[in-house]
């Protein structure tokens, strides 16, 4: 009776985990749905964006693409020349062997001469004792097998090089293939490039005045803010649903680290919180890190990428919810390793150091913002 009741209480509980399974399911697919009608309603914040505006979005957006085209070109280069070293390194392997096996096979030749000079015949006309014949004929025999081993490992080896050597000519052409592929995504970089100085040059002439900066910039910042509310808005009923953000087992909250966030890049803090911009008309929300573009960005801590596109003043741009209405921003990469939707972990790369948004050095602009307000990142990121 008891096994039964056990057997009965074990299906029990398997039905109750799959259905939990089944509602986490449901659930993720709603908040994958709701983040997607989220993006669609982000994309009108943008408002009216001037021609030269549209072509600098393009240019960036281009760069971004192909940079990561020749990234990706770069590691099956180095993948292809890895295994060619690792042919090449078992090709020499293999004739050393070969040749080790050639002295050898070469020198029993000469001892099975040797040995057959007395054939078997002869032996027994010999004045030997018969347990003297019958260990001459074990030691034939066992020579003669050892003999045939040594042949058939020299055999094999040939065989092997014969099959290493046409692989290793493929992989040569593929790779200069490859080559020639990175070289034409070098050169429509170079051209994106230029195309993007010629862009910004147009926005410098039209910028003649700090009043003019000054209306840019504040029409930037007052298209972020509407950026911003619309995500708050948007993730504090998100943020119900479970597995949101996807803590570890006894992993702390977002509240619960302060200062103590890893820094989403390395470099030098060129603009602090709070300091002054376009000659103090205005401050700083976040802080500009000066870094090397192409250097990875990371998470600062666990959550969900709510938004991954390009923004006007921001460039490619990621927002990450951490729940408690806690945003992180990354802003000015040069592309995109996350899309909308996707769950992060502290430390997990979301994107490469970049200038996009009309940046003329590169660097990464990163906020902290807490019930849609900006906050010091430097009080929660970790001493460096």
């Amino acid at each position: 009776m008891k096994k039964f009741l056990g057997l009965g209480l074990f299906f029990i509980m398997l039905m109750l985990s799959f259905s939990v399974m089944s509602d986490e399911k449901a659930d993720m697919a709603k908040l994958q749905k709701d983040i997607a009608d989220l993006q669609k309603e982000l994309k009108k914040v943008q408002g009216a964006r001037t021609n030269v505006q549209q072509e600098l979005q393009k240019n960036e957006t281009q760069m971004g693409d192909l940079q990561k085209k020749v990234e990706k070109i770069q590691q099956e280069i180095n993948s292809q020349d890895k295994q060619i070293d690792d042919l090449n390194k078992e090709r020499s392997d293999l004739e050393k062997a070969r040749a080790k096996q050639q002295a050898q096979a070469a020198e029993q030749v000469r001892a099975a001469y040797q040995l057959g000079q007395q054939p078997q015949f002869k032996v027994f006309l010999n004045q030997e004792s018969p347990e003297r014949i019958s260990r001459m004929m074990k030691y034939h025999s066992y020579f003669m097998a050892a003999h045939a081993e040594k042949m058939k490992k020299y055999l094999d080896t040939i065989a092997q090089l014969n099959e290493l050597e046409p692989q290793i000519a493929q992989k040569t052409v593929e790779l200069n293939a490859i080559k020639e592929e990175l070289s034409k995504q070098q050169a429509s970089l170079q051209e994106a490039q230029a195309q993007r100085k010629q862009t910004l040059a147009k926005i410098n002439t039209t910028i003649s005045s700090k009043d003019k900066a000054l209306q840019d910039m504040l029409e930037d910042r007052r298209q972020l803010q509407a950026l911003l509310q619309k995500v708050t808005r948007a993730t504090n009923s998100l943020a119900t649903a479970p597995s949101y953000v996807p803590l570890p087992n006894a992993g702390e909250k977002f509240s619960g680290r302060k200062g103590r966030l890893p820094w989403p890049t390395q470099g030098r803090i060129s603009h602090g919180f709070g300091s002054s911009q376009v000659e103090g008309q205005l401050q700083w929300n976040g802080v500009l890190i000066d870094a090397n573009a192409g250097q990875p960005v990371q998470a600062v801590h666990y959550g969900r990428v709510v938004f991954a596109d390009y923004f006007r003043g921001q460039g490619l741009l990621v927002i990450v919810d951490h729940g408690e209405g806690y945003l992180s921003l990354y802003a000015h990469n040069q592309h995109l390793h996350k899309k909308a939707g996707d769950a992060v972990k502290a430390g997990e790369t979301i994107a490469s150091v970049g200038n996009t948004g009309g940046q003329n050095e590169s660097g990464l602009y990163f906020e902290i913002r807490y019930q849609g307000k900006a906050i010091n990142p430097a009080d929660w990121l970790a001493r460096a």
